[in-house]
C-alpha cells in the first residue's frame, strides 16, 4: 500500500512541512529509510542519525521540534510534528502494512472437537485443531491449525492461540490473551524426590491461570502448579522461549524478555521487568517495579524498585563498582610486581650497606 504525506498528516491530525504530495511507499528506521519511506525521530540519538538518512518524510516528536528546525532547516524531506512520534509511526506503519491472518472460516470440519465443548459466537477454529471434552471457549476467539486444548480448559473472549500451541487439561485463560505458536501451558513441573538411589516423580495436580490482556511468546513454557495454580498476572508480556516453573505467581504488568528462566514457587510484584536470560532460583520474591538486567542470576529476594545486575545479582551501583575493580586487576598485578621488585632491590641494598658498615 502507498499513500502521500498529506494523507498521513490528515490521519495523524498534525501539521506537516515540505512536499505534502510526496508518495510514501513504506516505513523504515532512520538509517534504512529511502526517498519514498517515512521514519520517525523520538530521541536525540535518532535526531542526529537523521543527518545520514535518505528518508522522504519524518515524524518528529514535539519536544524535539526546536532542535529539529535548527538542524534541518531547508532539508529536502517532509516533516510531521506529533506529541508521541513512536505511537504515530506505529499507527502509520499498520496502515502501510495491514496485518495478515487466515480467512474467517467459522469452525472447520477438519478440526477434532468433542461434543462436550461449549463455543461462543464469532469464533474461528482452523483445521487440525483438537479440543477435548469439557472445554469452554468464549466469543470472538481464533484458534489456529495444530492447536491442542486439553480437557476442561476455560478460554475467555477475544483470545487468539497461534499454530501448534498446547494447553494441557484445566488451563484457565482470561479475556484478550494472545498465545503465540508452540507455547506449552500446563505441563508437569520438574519435581522429583530422591529415594533409594533413584528419582521418584512428584505428581503435579494443580493448574495454570492466565489473567486478562497477557501475551505469551512463541516456544514459551508455563508449568502447572503442584497443588494450586501457576498464575500469570493481568497485562503481563512474556517474550519467546521463556520458562516459568510450577507454582510461580507473576504479578500484574510484568515484562520478561527472551530466555528468562523462573524456578518453582517464585513470586513477583507488579511492573517487574526481566531482561534476556535472567535466571531466578526457587522461592524468591521480586518486589514491585524491580528491574533485573540481562543474564542476572538471582538467589535472594529483590526489594521493590531496585535495579539488580550480574551474577550473583546485586544492586546496579554496587555491581558496577565490582566490575570496575575487576577491570583494574591486571594493572594492580603489575603494580604489585613492581613493588615486589622494588622491595627486593631495597632489601638487597640494605644488605650491601650492612656488609659495608665497620664491625662493632
Amino acid at each position: 500500500m502507498s499513500t502521500t504525506v498529506e494523507w498521513i498528516a490528515q490521519a495523524l491530525d498534525c501539521p506537516a512541512r515540505g512536499n505534502q504530495r510526496l508518495e510514501i511507499h513504506g516505513a523504515e528506521s532512520v538509517l534504512k529509510a529511502g526517498p519514498h519511506d517515512i521514519t520517525f525521530v523520538g530521541d536525540e540519538l535518532n535526531l542526529k542519525r537523521l543527518q545520514s538518512s535518505n528518508a522522504g518524510a519524518v515524524i518528529v516528536e514535539q519536544r524535539l521540534e526546536e532542535s529539529f528546525q535548527k538542524t534541518y532547516e531547508g532539508a529536502t524531506f517532509a516533516s510531521l510534528t506529533v506529541v508521541d512520534a513512536q505511537a504515530a509511526f506505529i499507527q502509520i506503519i499498520q496502515k502501510l502494512r495491514p496485518p495478515r491472518s487466515l480467512p474467517e472460516i467459522g469452525i472447520s470440519s477438519e478440526a477434532e472437537i468433542s461434543n462436550e465443548v461449549t463455543i461462543g459466537n464469532n469464533c474461528h477454529i482452523y483445521p487440525q485443531v483438537t479440543i477435548r471434552p469439557g472445554v469452554q471457549i468464549g466469543n470472538n476467539c481464533r484458534i489456529y491449525p495444530g492447536v491442542y486444548i486439553g480437557d476442561d480448559c476455560v478460554i475467555g473472549d477475544d483470545v487468539t492461540i497461534h499454530a501448534n500451541a498446547v494447553l494441557y487439561p484445566d488451563v484457565k485463560i482470561a479475556n484478550r490473551v494472545l498465545i503465540h505458536a508452540t507455547a506449552v501451558l500446563g505441563c508437569d513441573g520438574f519435581g522429583y524426590r530422591f529415594e533409594n538411589g533413584s528419582y521418584l516423580k512428584i505428581p503435579h495436580l494443580g493448574s495454570v491461570q492466565i489473567e486478562e490482556d497477557v501475551e505469551i511468546g512463541a516456544g514459551t513454557t508455563i508449568d502447572r502448579g503442584m497443588i494450586g495454580a501457576t498464575v500469570i498476572g493481568e497485562g503481563s508480556k512474556i517474550d519467546n522461549q521463556v520458562m516459568i516453573a510450577h507454582n510461580c505467581e507473576i504479578g500484574k504488568h510484568n515484562a520478561f524478555a527472551s530466555q528468562v528462566g523462573f524456578a518453582g514457587s517464585i513470586t513477583t510484584g507488579d511492573y517487574v521487568r526481566c531482561a534476556g536470560q535472567v535466571g531466578i532460583a526457587d522461592h524468591v520474591h521480586v518486589g514491585d517495579k524491580a528491574t533485573l538486567g540481562a543474564r542476572a542470576g538471582v538467589h535472594r529476594d529483590i526489594p521493590s524498585g531496585e535495579i539488580h545486575i550480574g551474577t550473583p545479582a546485586a544492586p546496579e551501583k554496587e555491581q558496577r563498582k565490582i566490575v570496575m575493580s575487576i577491570r583494574k586487576v591486571p594493572e594492580m598485578r603489575k603494580q604489585i610486581r613492581d613493588l615486589e621488585k622494588h622491595i627486593q632491590e631495597l632489601n638487597q641494598r640494605f644488605e650491601e650497606l650492612k656488609n659495608e658498615s665497620p664491625a662493632a
